[in-house]
């Protein structure tokens, strides 16, 4: 099969097309024919060699979700078979021909999307329903601030909020991006480089701030994320772009009850991957079906082009999802 290899930690040009053997997968898999893959960070961080795969994930293949049809089962599998259009997400190896998949990490393409499209889903939308619905508690009613709000996580971020019933607040960096996201739903867009979000959201808010924030940005946002948290608010963290030492006042998160948390997904078990792709089958799936939330896929390429796609993610101009096609 055709694969899409890190062949050295660098920069984009690193990534090459080689000629690999189809995976083995256990009787609990399917062996999916990858027809795209969605590009994420953590593929950016993978390949200059910051964010090394767990263990049993291919070393040098990147690529965590994607979307195509089964074309094999292990024995043990109860609900895929030989022919279904599937989207999952993976521990790697999506930048390939044909990618092994635990059958419990696998979601039905919605009937209304393409390849690309459903490939473009389930990175971002696991780790939004873990954060911030999960971890976050996120609840009908309340408000919610995402940072990044054009990029695929603050995409999904804006529409499974809006579609729970809640408010939605989201930093972005240019005017085209707010405007971008609040078209998406998003009932106000703060640019970052010439606001201070902090002191918008206690305007929005009447003072009050927001129930939930979800960050990725970390650094020098922390302090301004406790100032915009409402009492008993939740801030969860999903990455640390501007660094990881931060000052807080403790002080205030104790007065205020505030919880500060975070998580990572990709080393997670199969089991709470599980989980939470049939809480989004459950909660969020009919309204993509619906059309009530759509994804959004700013540009797809070529597998061969593997290194463009990389150089757009990294150029951060993108609004919505990029996308490798095979």
């Amino acid at each position: 099969m055709n694969t899409i290899v890190i062949t050295q930690p660098g920069d984009p040009k690193v990534l090459q097309l080689e000629e690999r053997p189809v995976p083995d997968y256990t009787d609990t898999e399917v062996l999916v024919k990858v027809e795209a893959a969605g590009i994420n960070r953590p593929d950016v961080f993978q390949r200059k060699g910051n964010y090394p795969p767990p263990p049993g994930a291919p070393i040098d293949i990147p690529g965590l979700e994607l979307a195509g049809i089964v074309t094999a089962a292990g024995s043990k599998v109860k609900r895929w078979k030989i022919g279904d259009k599937v989207c999952a997400l993976v521990y790697g190896g999506a930048y390939a021909e044909f990618c092994n998949v635990p059958e419990g990490q696998c979601l039905p393409v919605p009937p209304n999307l393409s390849f690309a499209e459903a490939a473009s889903l389930p990175e971002t939308f696991f780790t939004v329903w873990s954060n911030v619905f999960d971890r976050g508690k996120l609840q009908p009613g309340e408000s919610l601030l995402v940072h990044g709000g054009s990029s695929g996580i603050g995409v999904a971020a804006i529409q499974m909020a809006k579609a729970s019933g809640c408010t939605v607040y989201v930093t972005a960096g240019t005017d085209d991006k707010c405007a971008f996201c609040e078209n998406l739903g998003a009932d106000k867009a703060i640019n970052y480089n010439k606001q201070n979000f902090a002191d918008l959201i206690s305007m929005l808010t009447n003072g009050r701030g927001v129930n939930v924030i979800l960050d990725m940005v970390g650094g020098d946002y922390t302090p301004l994320n406790i100032q915009s948290l409402a009492d008993d608010g939740r801030l969860v963290m999903i990455n640390t772009i501007k660094g990881k030492q931060v000052q807080v006042d403790m002080s205030a998160v104790m007065r205020r009850r505030l919880t500060i948390t975070g998580s990572t997904l990709r080393a997670r078990s199969t089991v709470f991957k599980t989980a939470i792709a049939r809480k989004l089958e459950e909660n969020i799936w009919p309204h993509i079906t619906s059309g009530k939330i759509k994804p959004v896929v700013y540009k797809t390429f070529a597998a061969a082009q593997a290194a463009e796609a990389h150089q757009l993610m990294e150029n951060s101009t993108h609004m919505g999802k990029i996308v490798l096609t095979f």
